[in-house]
Parts: structure tokens; C-alpha cells; sequence
């Protein structure tokens, strides 16, 4: 691949996009196969890239193991199952993501948001799974308790808050660097605009620059609860959140 190949990133306006037509524009060398537009979220973010299937039109199937970036955010990247047949460039397929997954992980991805809410503290870490994602913190002490920070997410997920996406230009998120609250890593720039997830009417409980996906109201993340603290240093605390009731 000699030039970089232009996706138009579809989930970033509509993350309930299960599926879409799209042509092969190009083949990277190690086989990974970039199409025009895509429903395939890419890993980032400490957000698992999507996986699924490219359909052809005499209904024979290209496995997805996972979607991922390439040279820049914008390079997206779907990585074939070993022993696929690889298309060619100019075919037309569907992109079809493995919806299941992609919504535990949507679900995962809003409730470390409620998280970082709840344990108002600079982020250190975080990682977005199907069944078990955490969020670290700068935090000498887990002075909040697992019953604690439990019940308070489900007070956010009980509220049914609207989450919804706006973009901030460059400048805007340079005068206002208190939204990041991330210790270690800062969103990308140089694009000319940032993707900030806000919770709440009007961004009434959170506001942050994010690039992943989310559910669209707080009660669609379901019964969660924090299953773990763990001690990860002198002053870092890792929170884990699982689907389901707290075990008694």
C-alpha cells in the first residue's frame, strides 16, 4: 500500500450502524483489507476492535478477526481470520459486525465513563472487555468501597441519562484542558476536531473527549456492579466492572 486509503468511519455518527455496503479501495500487504466506508470500529482507546464478516454478493463470506488502525486514527484496517480468501480491490461487500459483542462493549465502554464520574480521579488506565473492563485511578487509598461505587453507578444507570456525541475543535479542548482526565495520554489532535461524549442534558454529568463507541441513554448498560479493587502501585487503584448483581 502506497498511499493512504481514505475510510469514512460510519460508527462514529451512528454507533447502532450494525451493517453497510462498501467497496475494497485496498489490501495491505500482511493481508488486511480497507474498504470505503466501514461499520468496524478500530481498536483504540482501550476499546476492542470490532469483529465480523464481509459478505460478497454471491453470499460467501470473509471472516473478521478484528479492525484495526493503521498509520494514523484514521487508517482503519480489517484484519481477515487466518486461511480467508482475500478480495479484490474494486469488490463490493456488506460489512457486518458481530452486533452481540459490539453492544457489551458499548454497554462496558458508558459505565467506565459513570465510573470516572463516581470516583472523581485522574485516570491512569483503562480497558473496555465484554465481561470484566477496569478503570485505574490516581488514588493513594480505595477510600470508596466496591458496595459504594456500586450503588452510585446504578444510581446513574438508573436515571436513564441521555449520552450523546458533539465535536470541539482543537482550540476549544486547548482552553479547556480540564475535561481530559486521563494522567498519562491525551486525545489526538491535529485533525480540527475531537469527538466529546457527553452524559447528561447539556453534559450535566460528564463531558470527555472520547473516540469509542456508547450506548444512547445510561439504562441501556443494565445491572452492573464493581467485582474488584486491585492495589496497582503507591497511589493507583484499579476498579473492575461486571455485568450482573454484586454476588451476595
Amino acid at each position: 500500500m502506497t498511499q493512504s486509503l481514505v475510510t469514512n468511519p460510519l460508527f462514529r455518527d451512528n454507533s447502532y450502524l450494525k451493517t453497510t455496503p462498501a467497496k475494497v479501495i485496498g489490501l495491505t500487504e500482511e493481508g488486511g483489507i480497507i474498504l470505503d466506508q466501514t461499520v468496524f470500529y478500530a481498536t483504540s482507546g482501550g476499546q476492542p476492535g470490532d469483529s465480523g464478516v464481509l459478505r460478497r454478493a454471491d453470499g460467501s463470506e470473509i471472516q473478521i478477526a478484528v479492525a484495526v488502525n493503521g498509520a494514523t486514527k484514521n487508517d482503519f484496517i480489517h484484519v481477515p481470520l487466518e486461511g480467508q480468501t482475500l478480495p479484490q480491490i474494486g469488490d463490493e461487500v456488506t460489512a457486518e459486525i458481530d452486533w452481540e459483542r459490539r453492544f457489551k462493549l458499548m454497554q462496558m465502554h458508558t459505565a467506565c465513563h459513570l465510573l470516572s464520574v463516581v470516583c472523581p480521579f485522574p485516570i491512569t488506565g483503562a480497558a473496555v472487555n465484554v465481561d470484566d473492563s477496569r478503570v485505574d485511578f490516581d488514588l493513594p487509598d480505595a477510600e470508596f468501597s466496591k458496595e459504594t461505587v456500586t450503588e452510585k453507578l446504578m444510581e446513574l444507570v438508573n436515571a436513564a441519562l441521555p449520552v450523546t456525541a458533539q465535536w470541539i475543535s482543537d482550540e476549544e479542548l486547548a482552553a479547556n484542558p480540564d475535561i481530559v482526565k486521563s494522567k498519562n495520554v491525551r486525545p489526538p489532535v491535529g485533525q480540527g476536531r475531537i469527538c466529546l461524549v457527553v452524559i447528561g442534558e447539556n453534559g450535566s454529568v460528564d463531558s470527555q473527549p472520547c473516540g469509542g463507541t456508547h450506548v444512547a441513554n445510561t439504562s441501556e448498560i443494565g445491572e452492573i456492579h464493581i467485582g474488584k479493587i486491585e492495589k496497582k502501585g503507591k497511589e493507583n487503584r484499579r476498579y473492575r466492572i461486571r455485568f450482573g448483581k454484586a454476588p451476595a
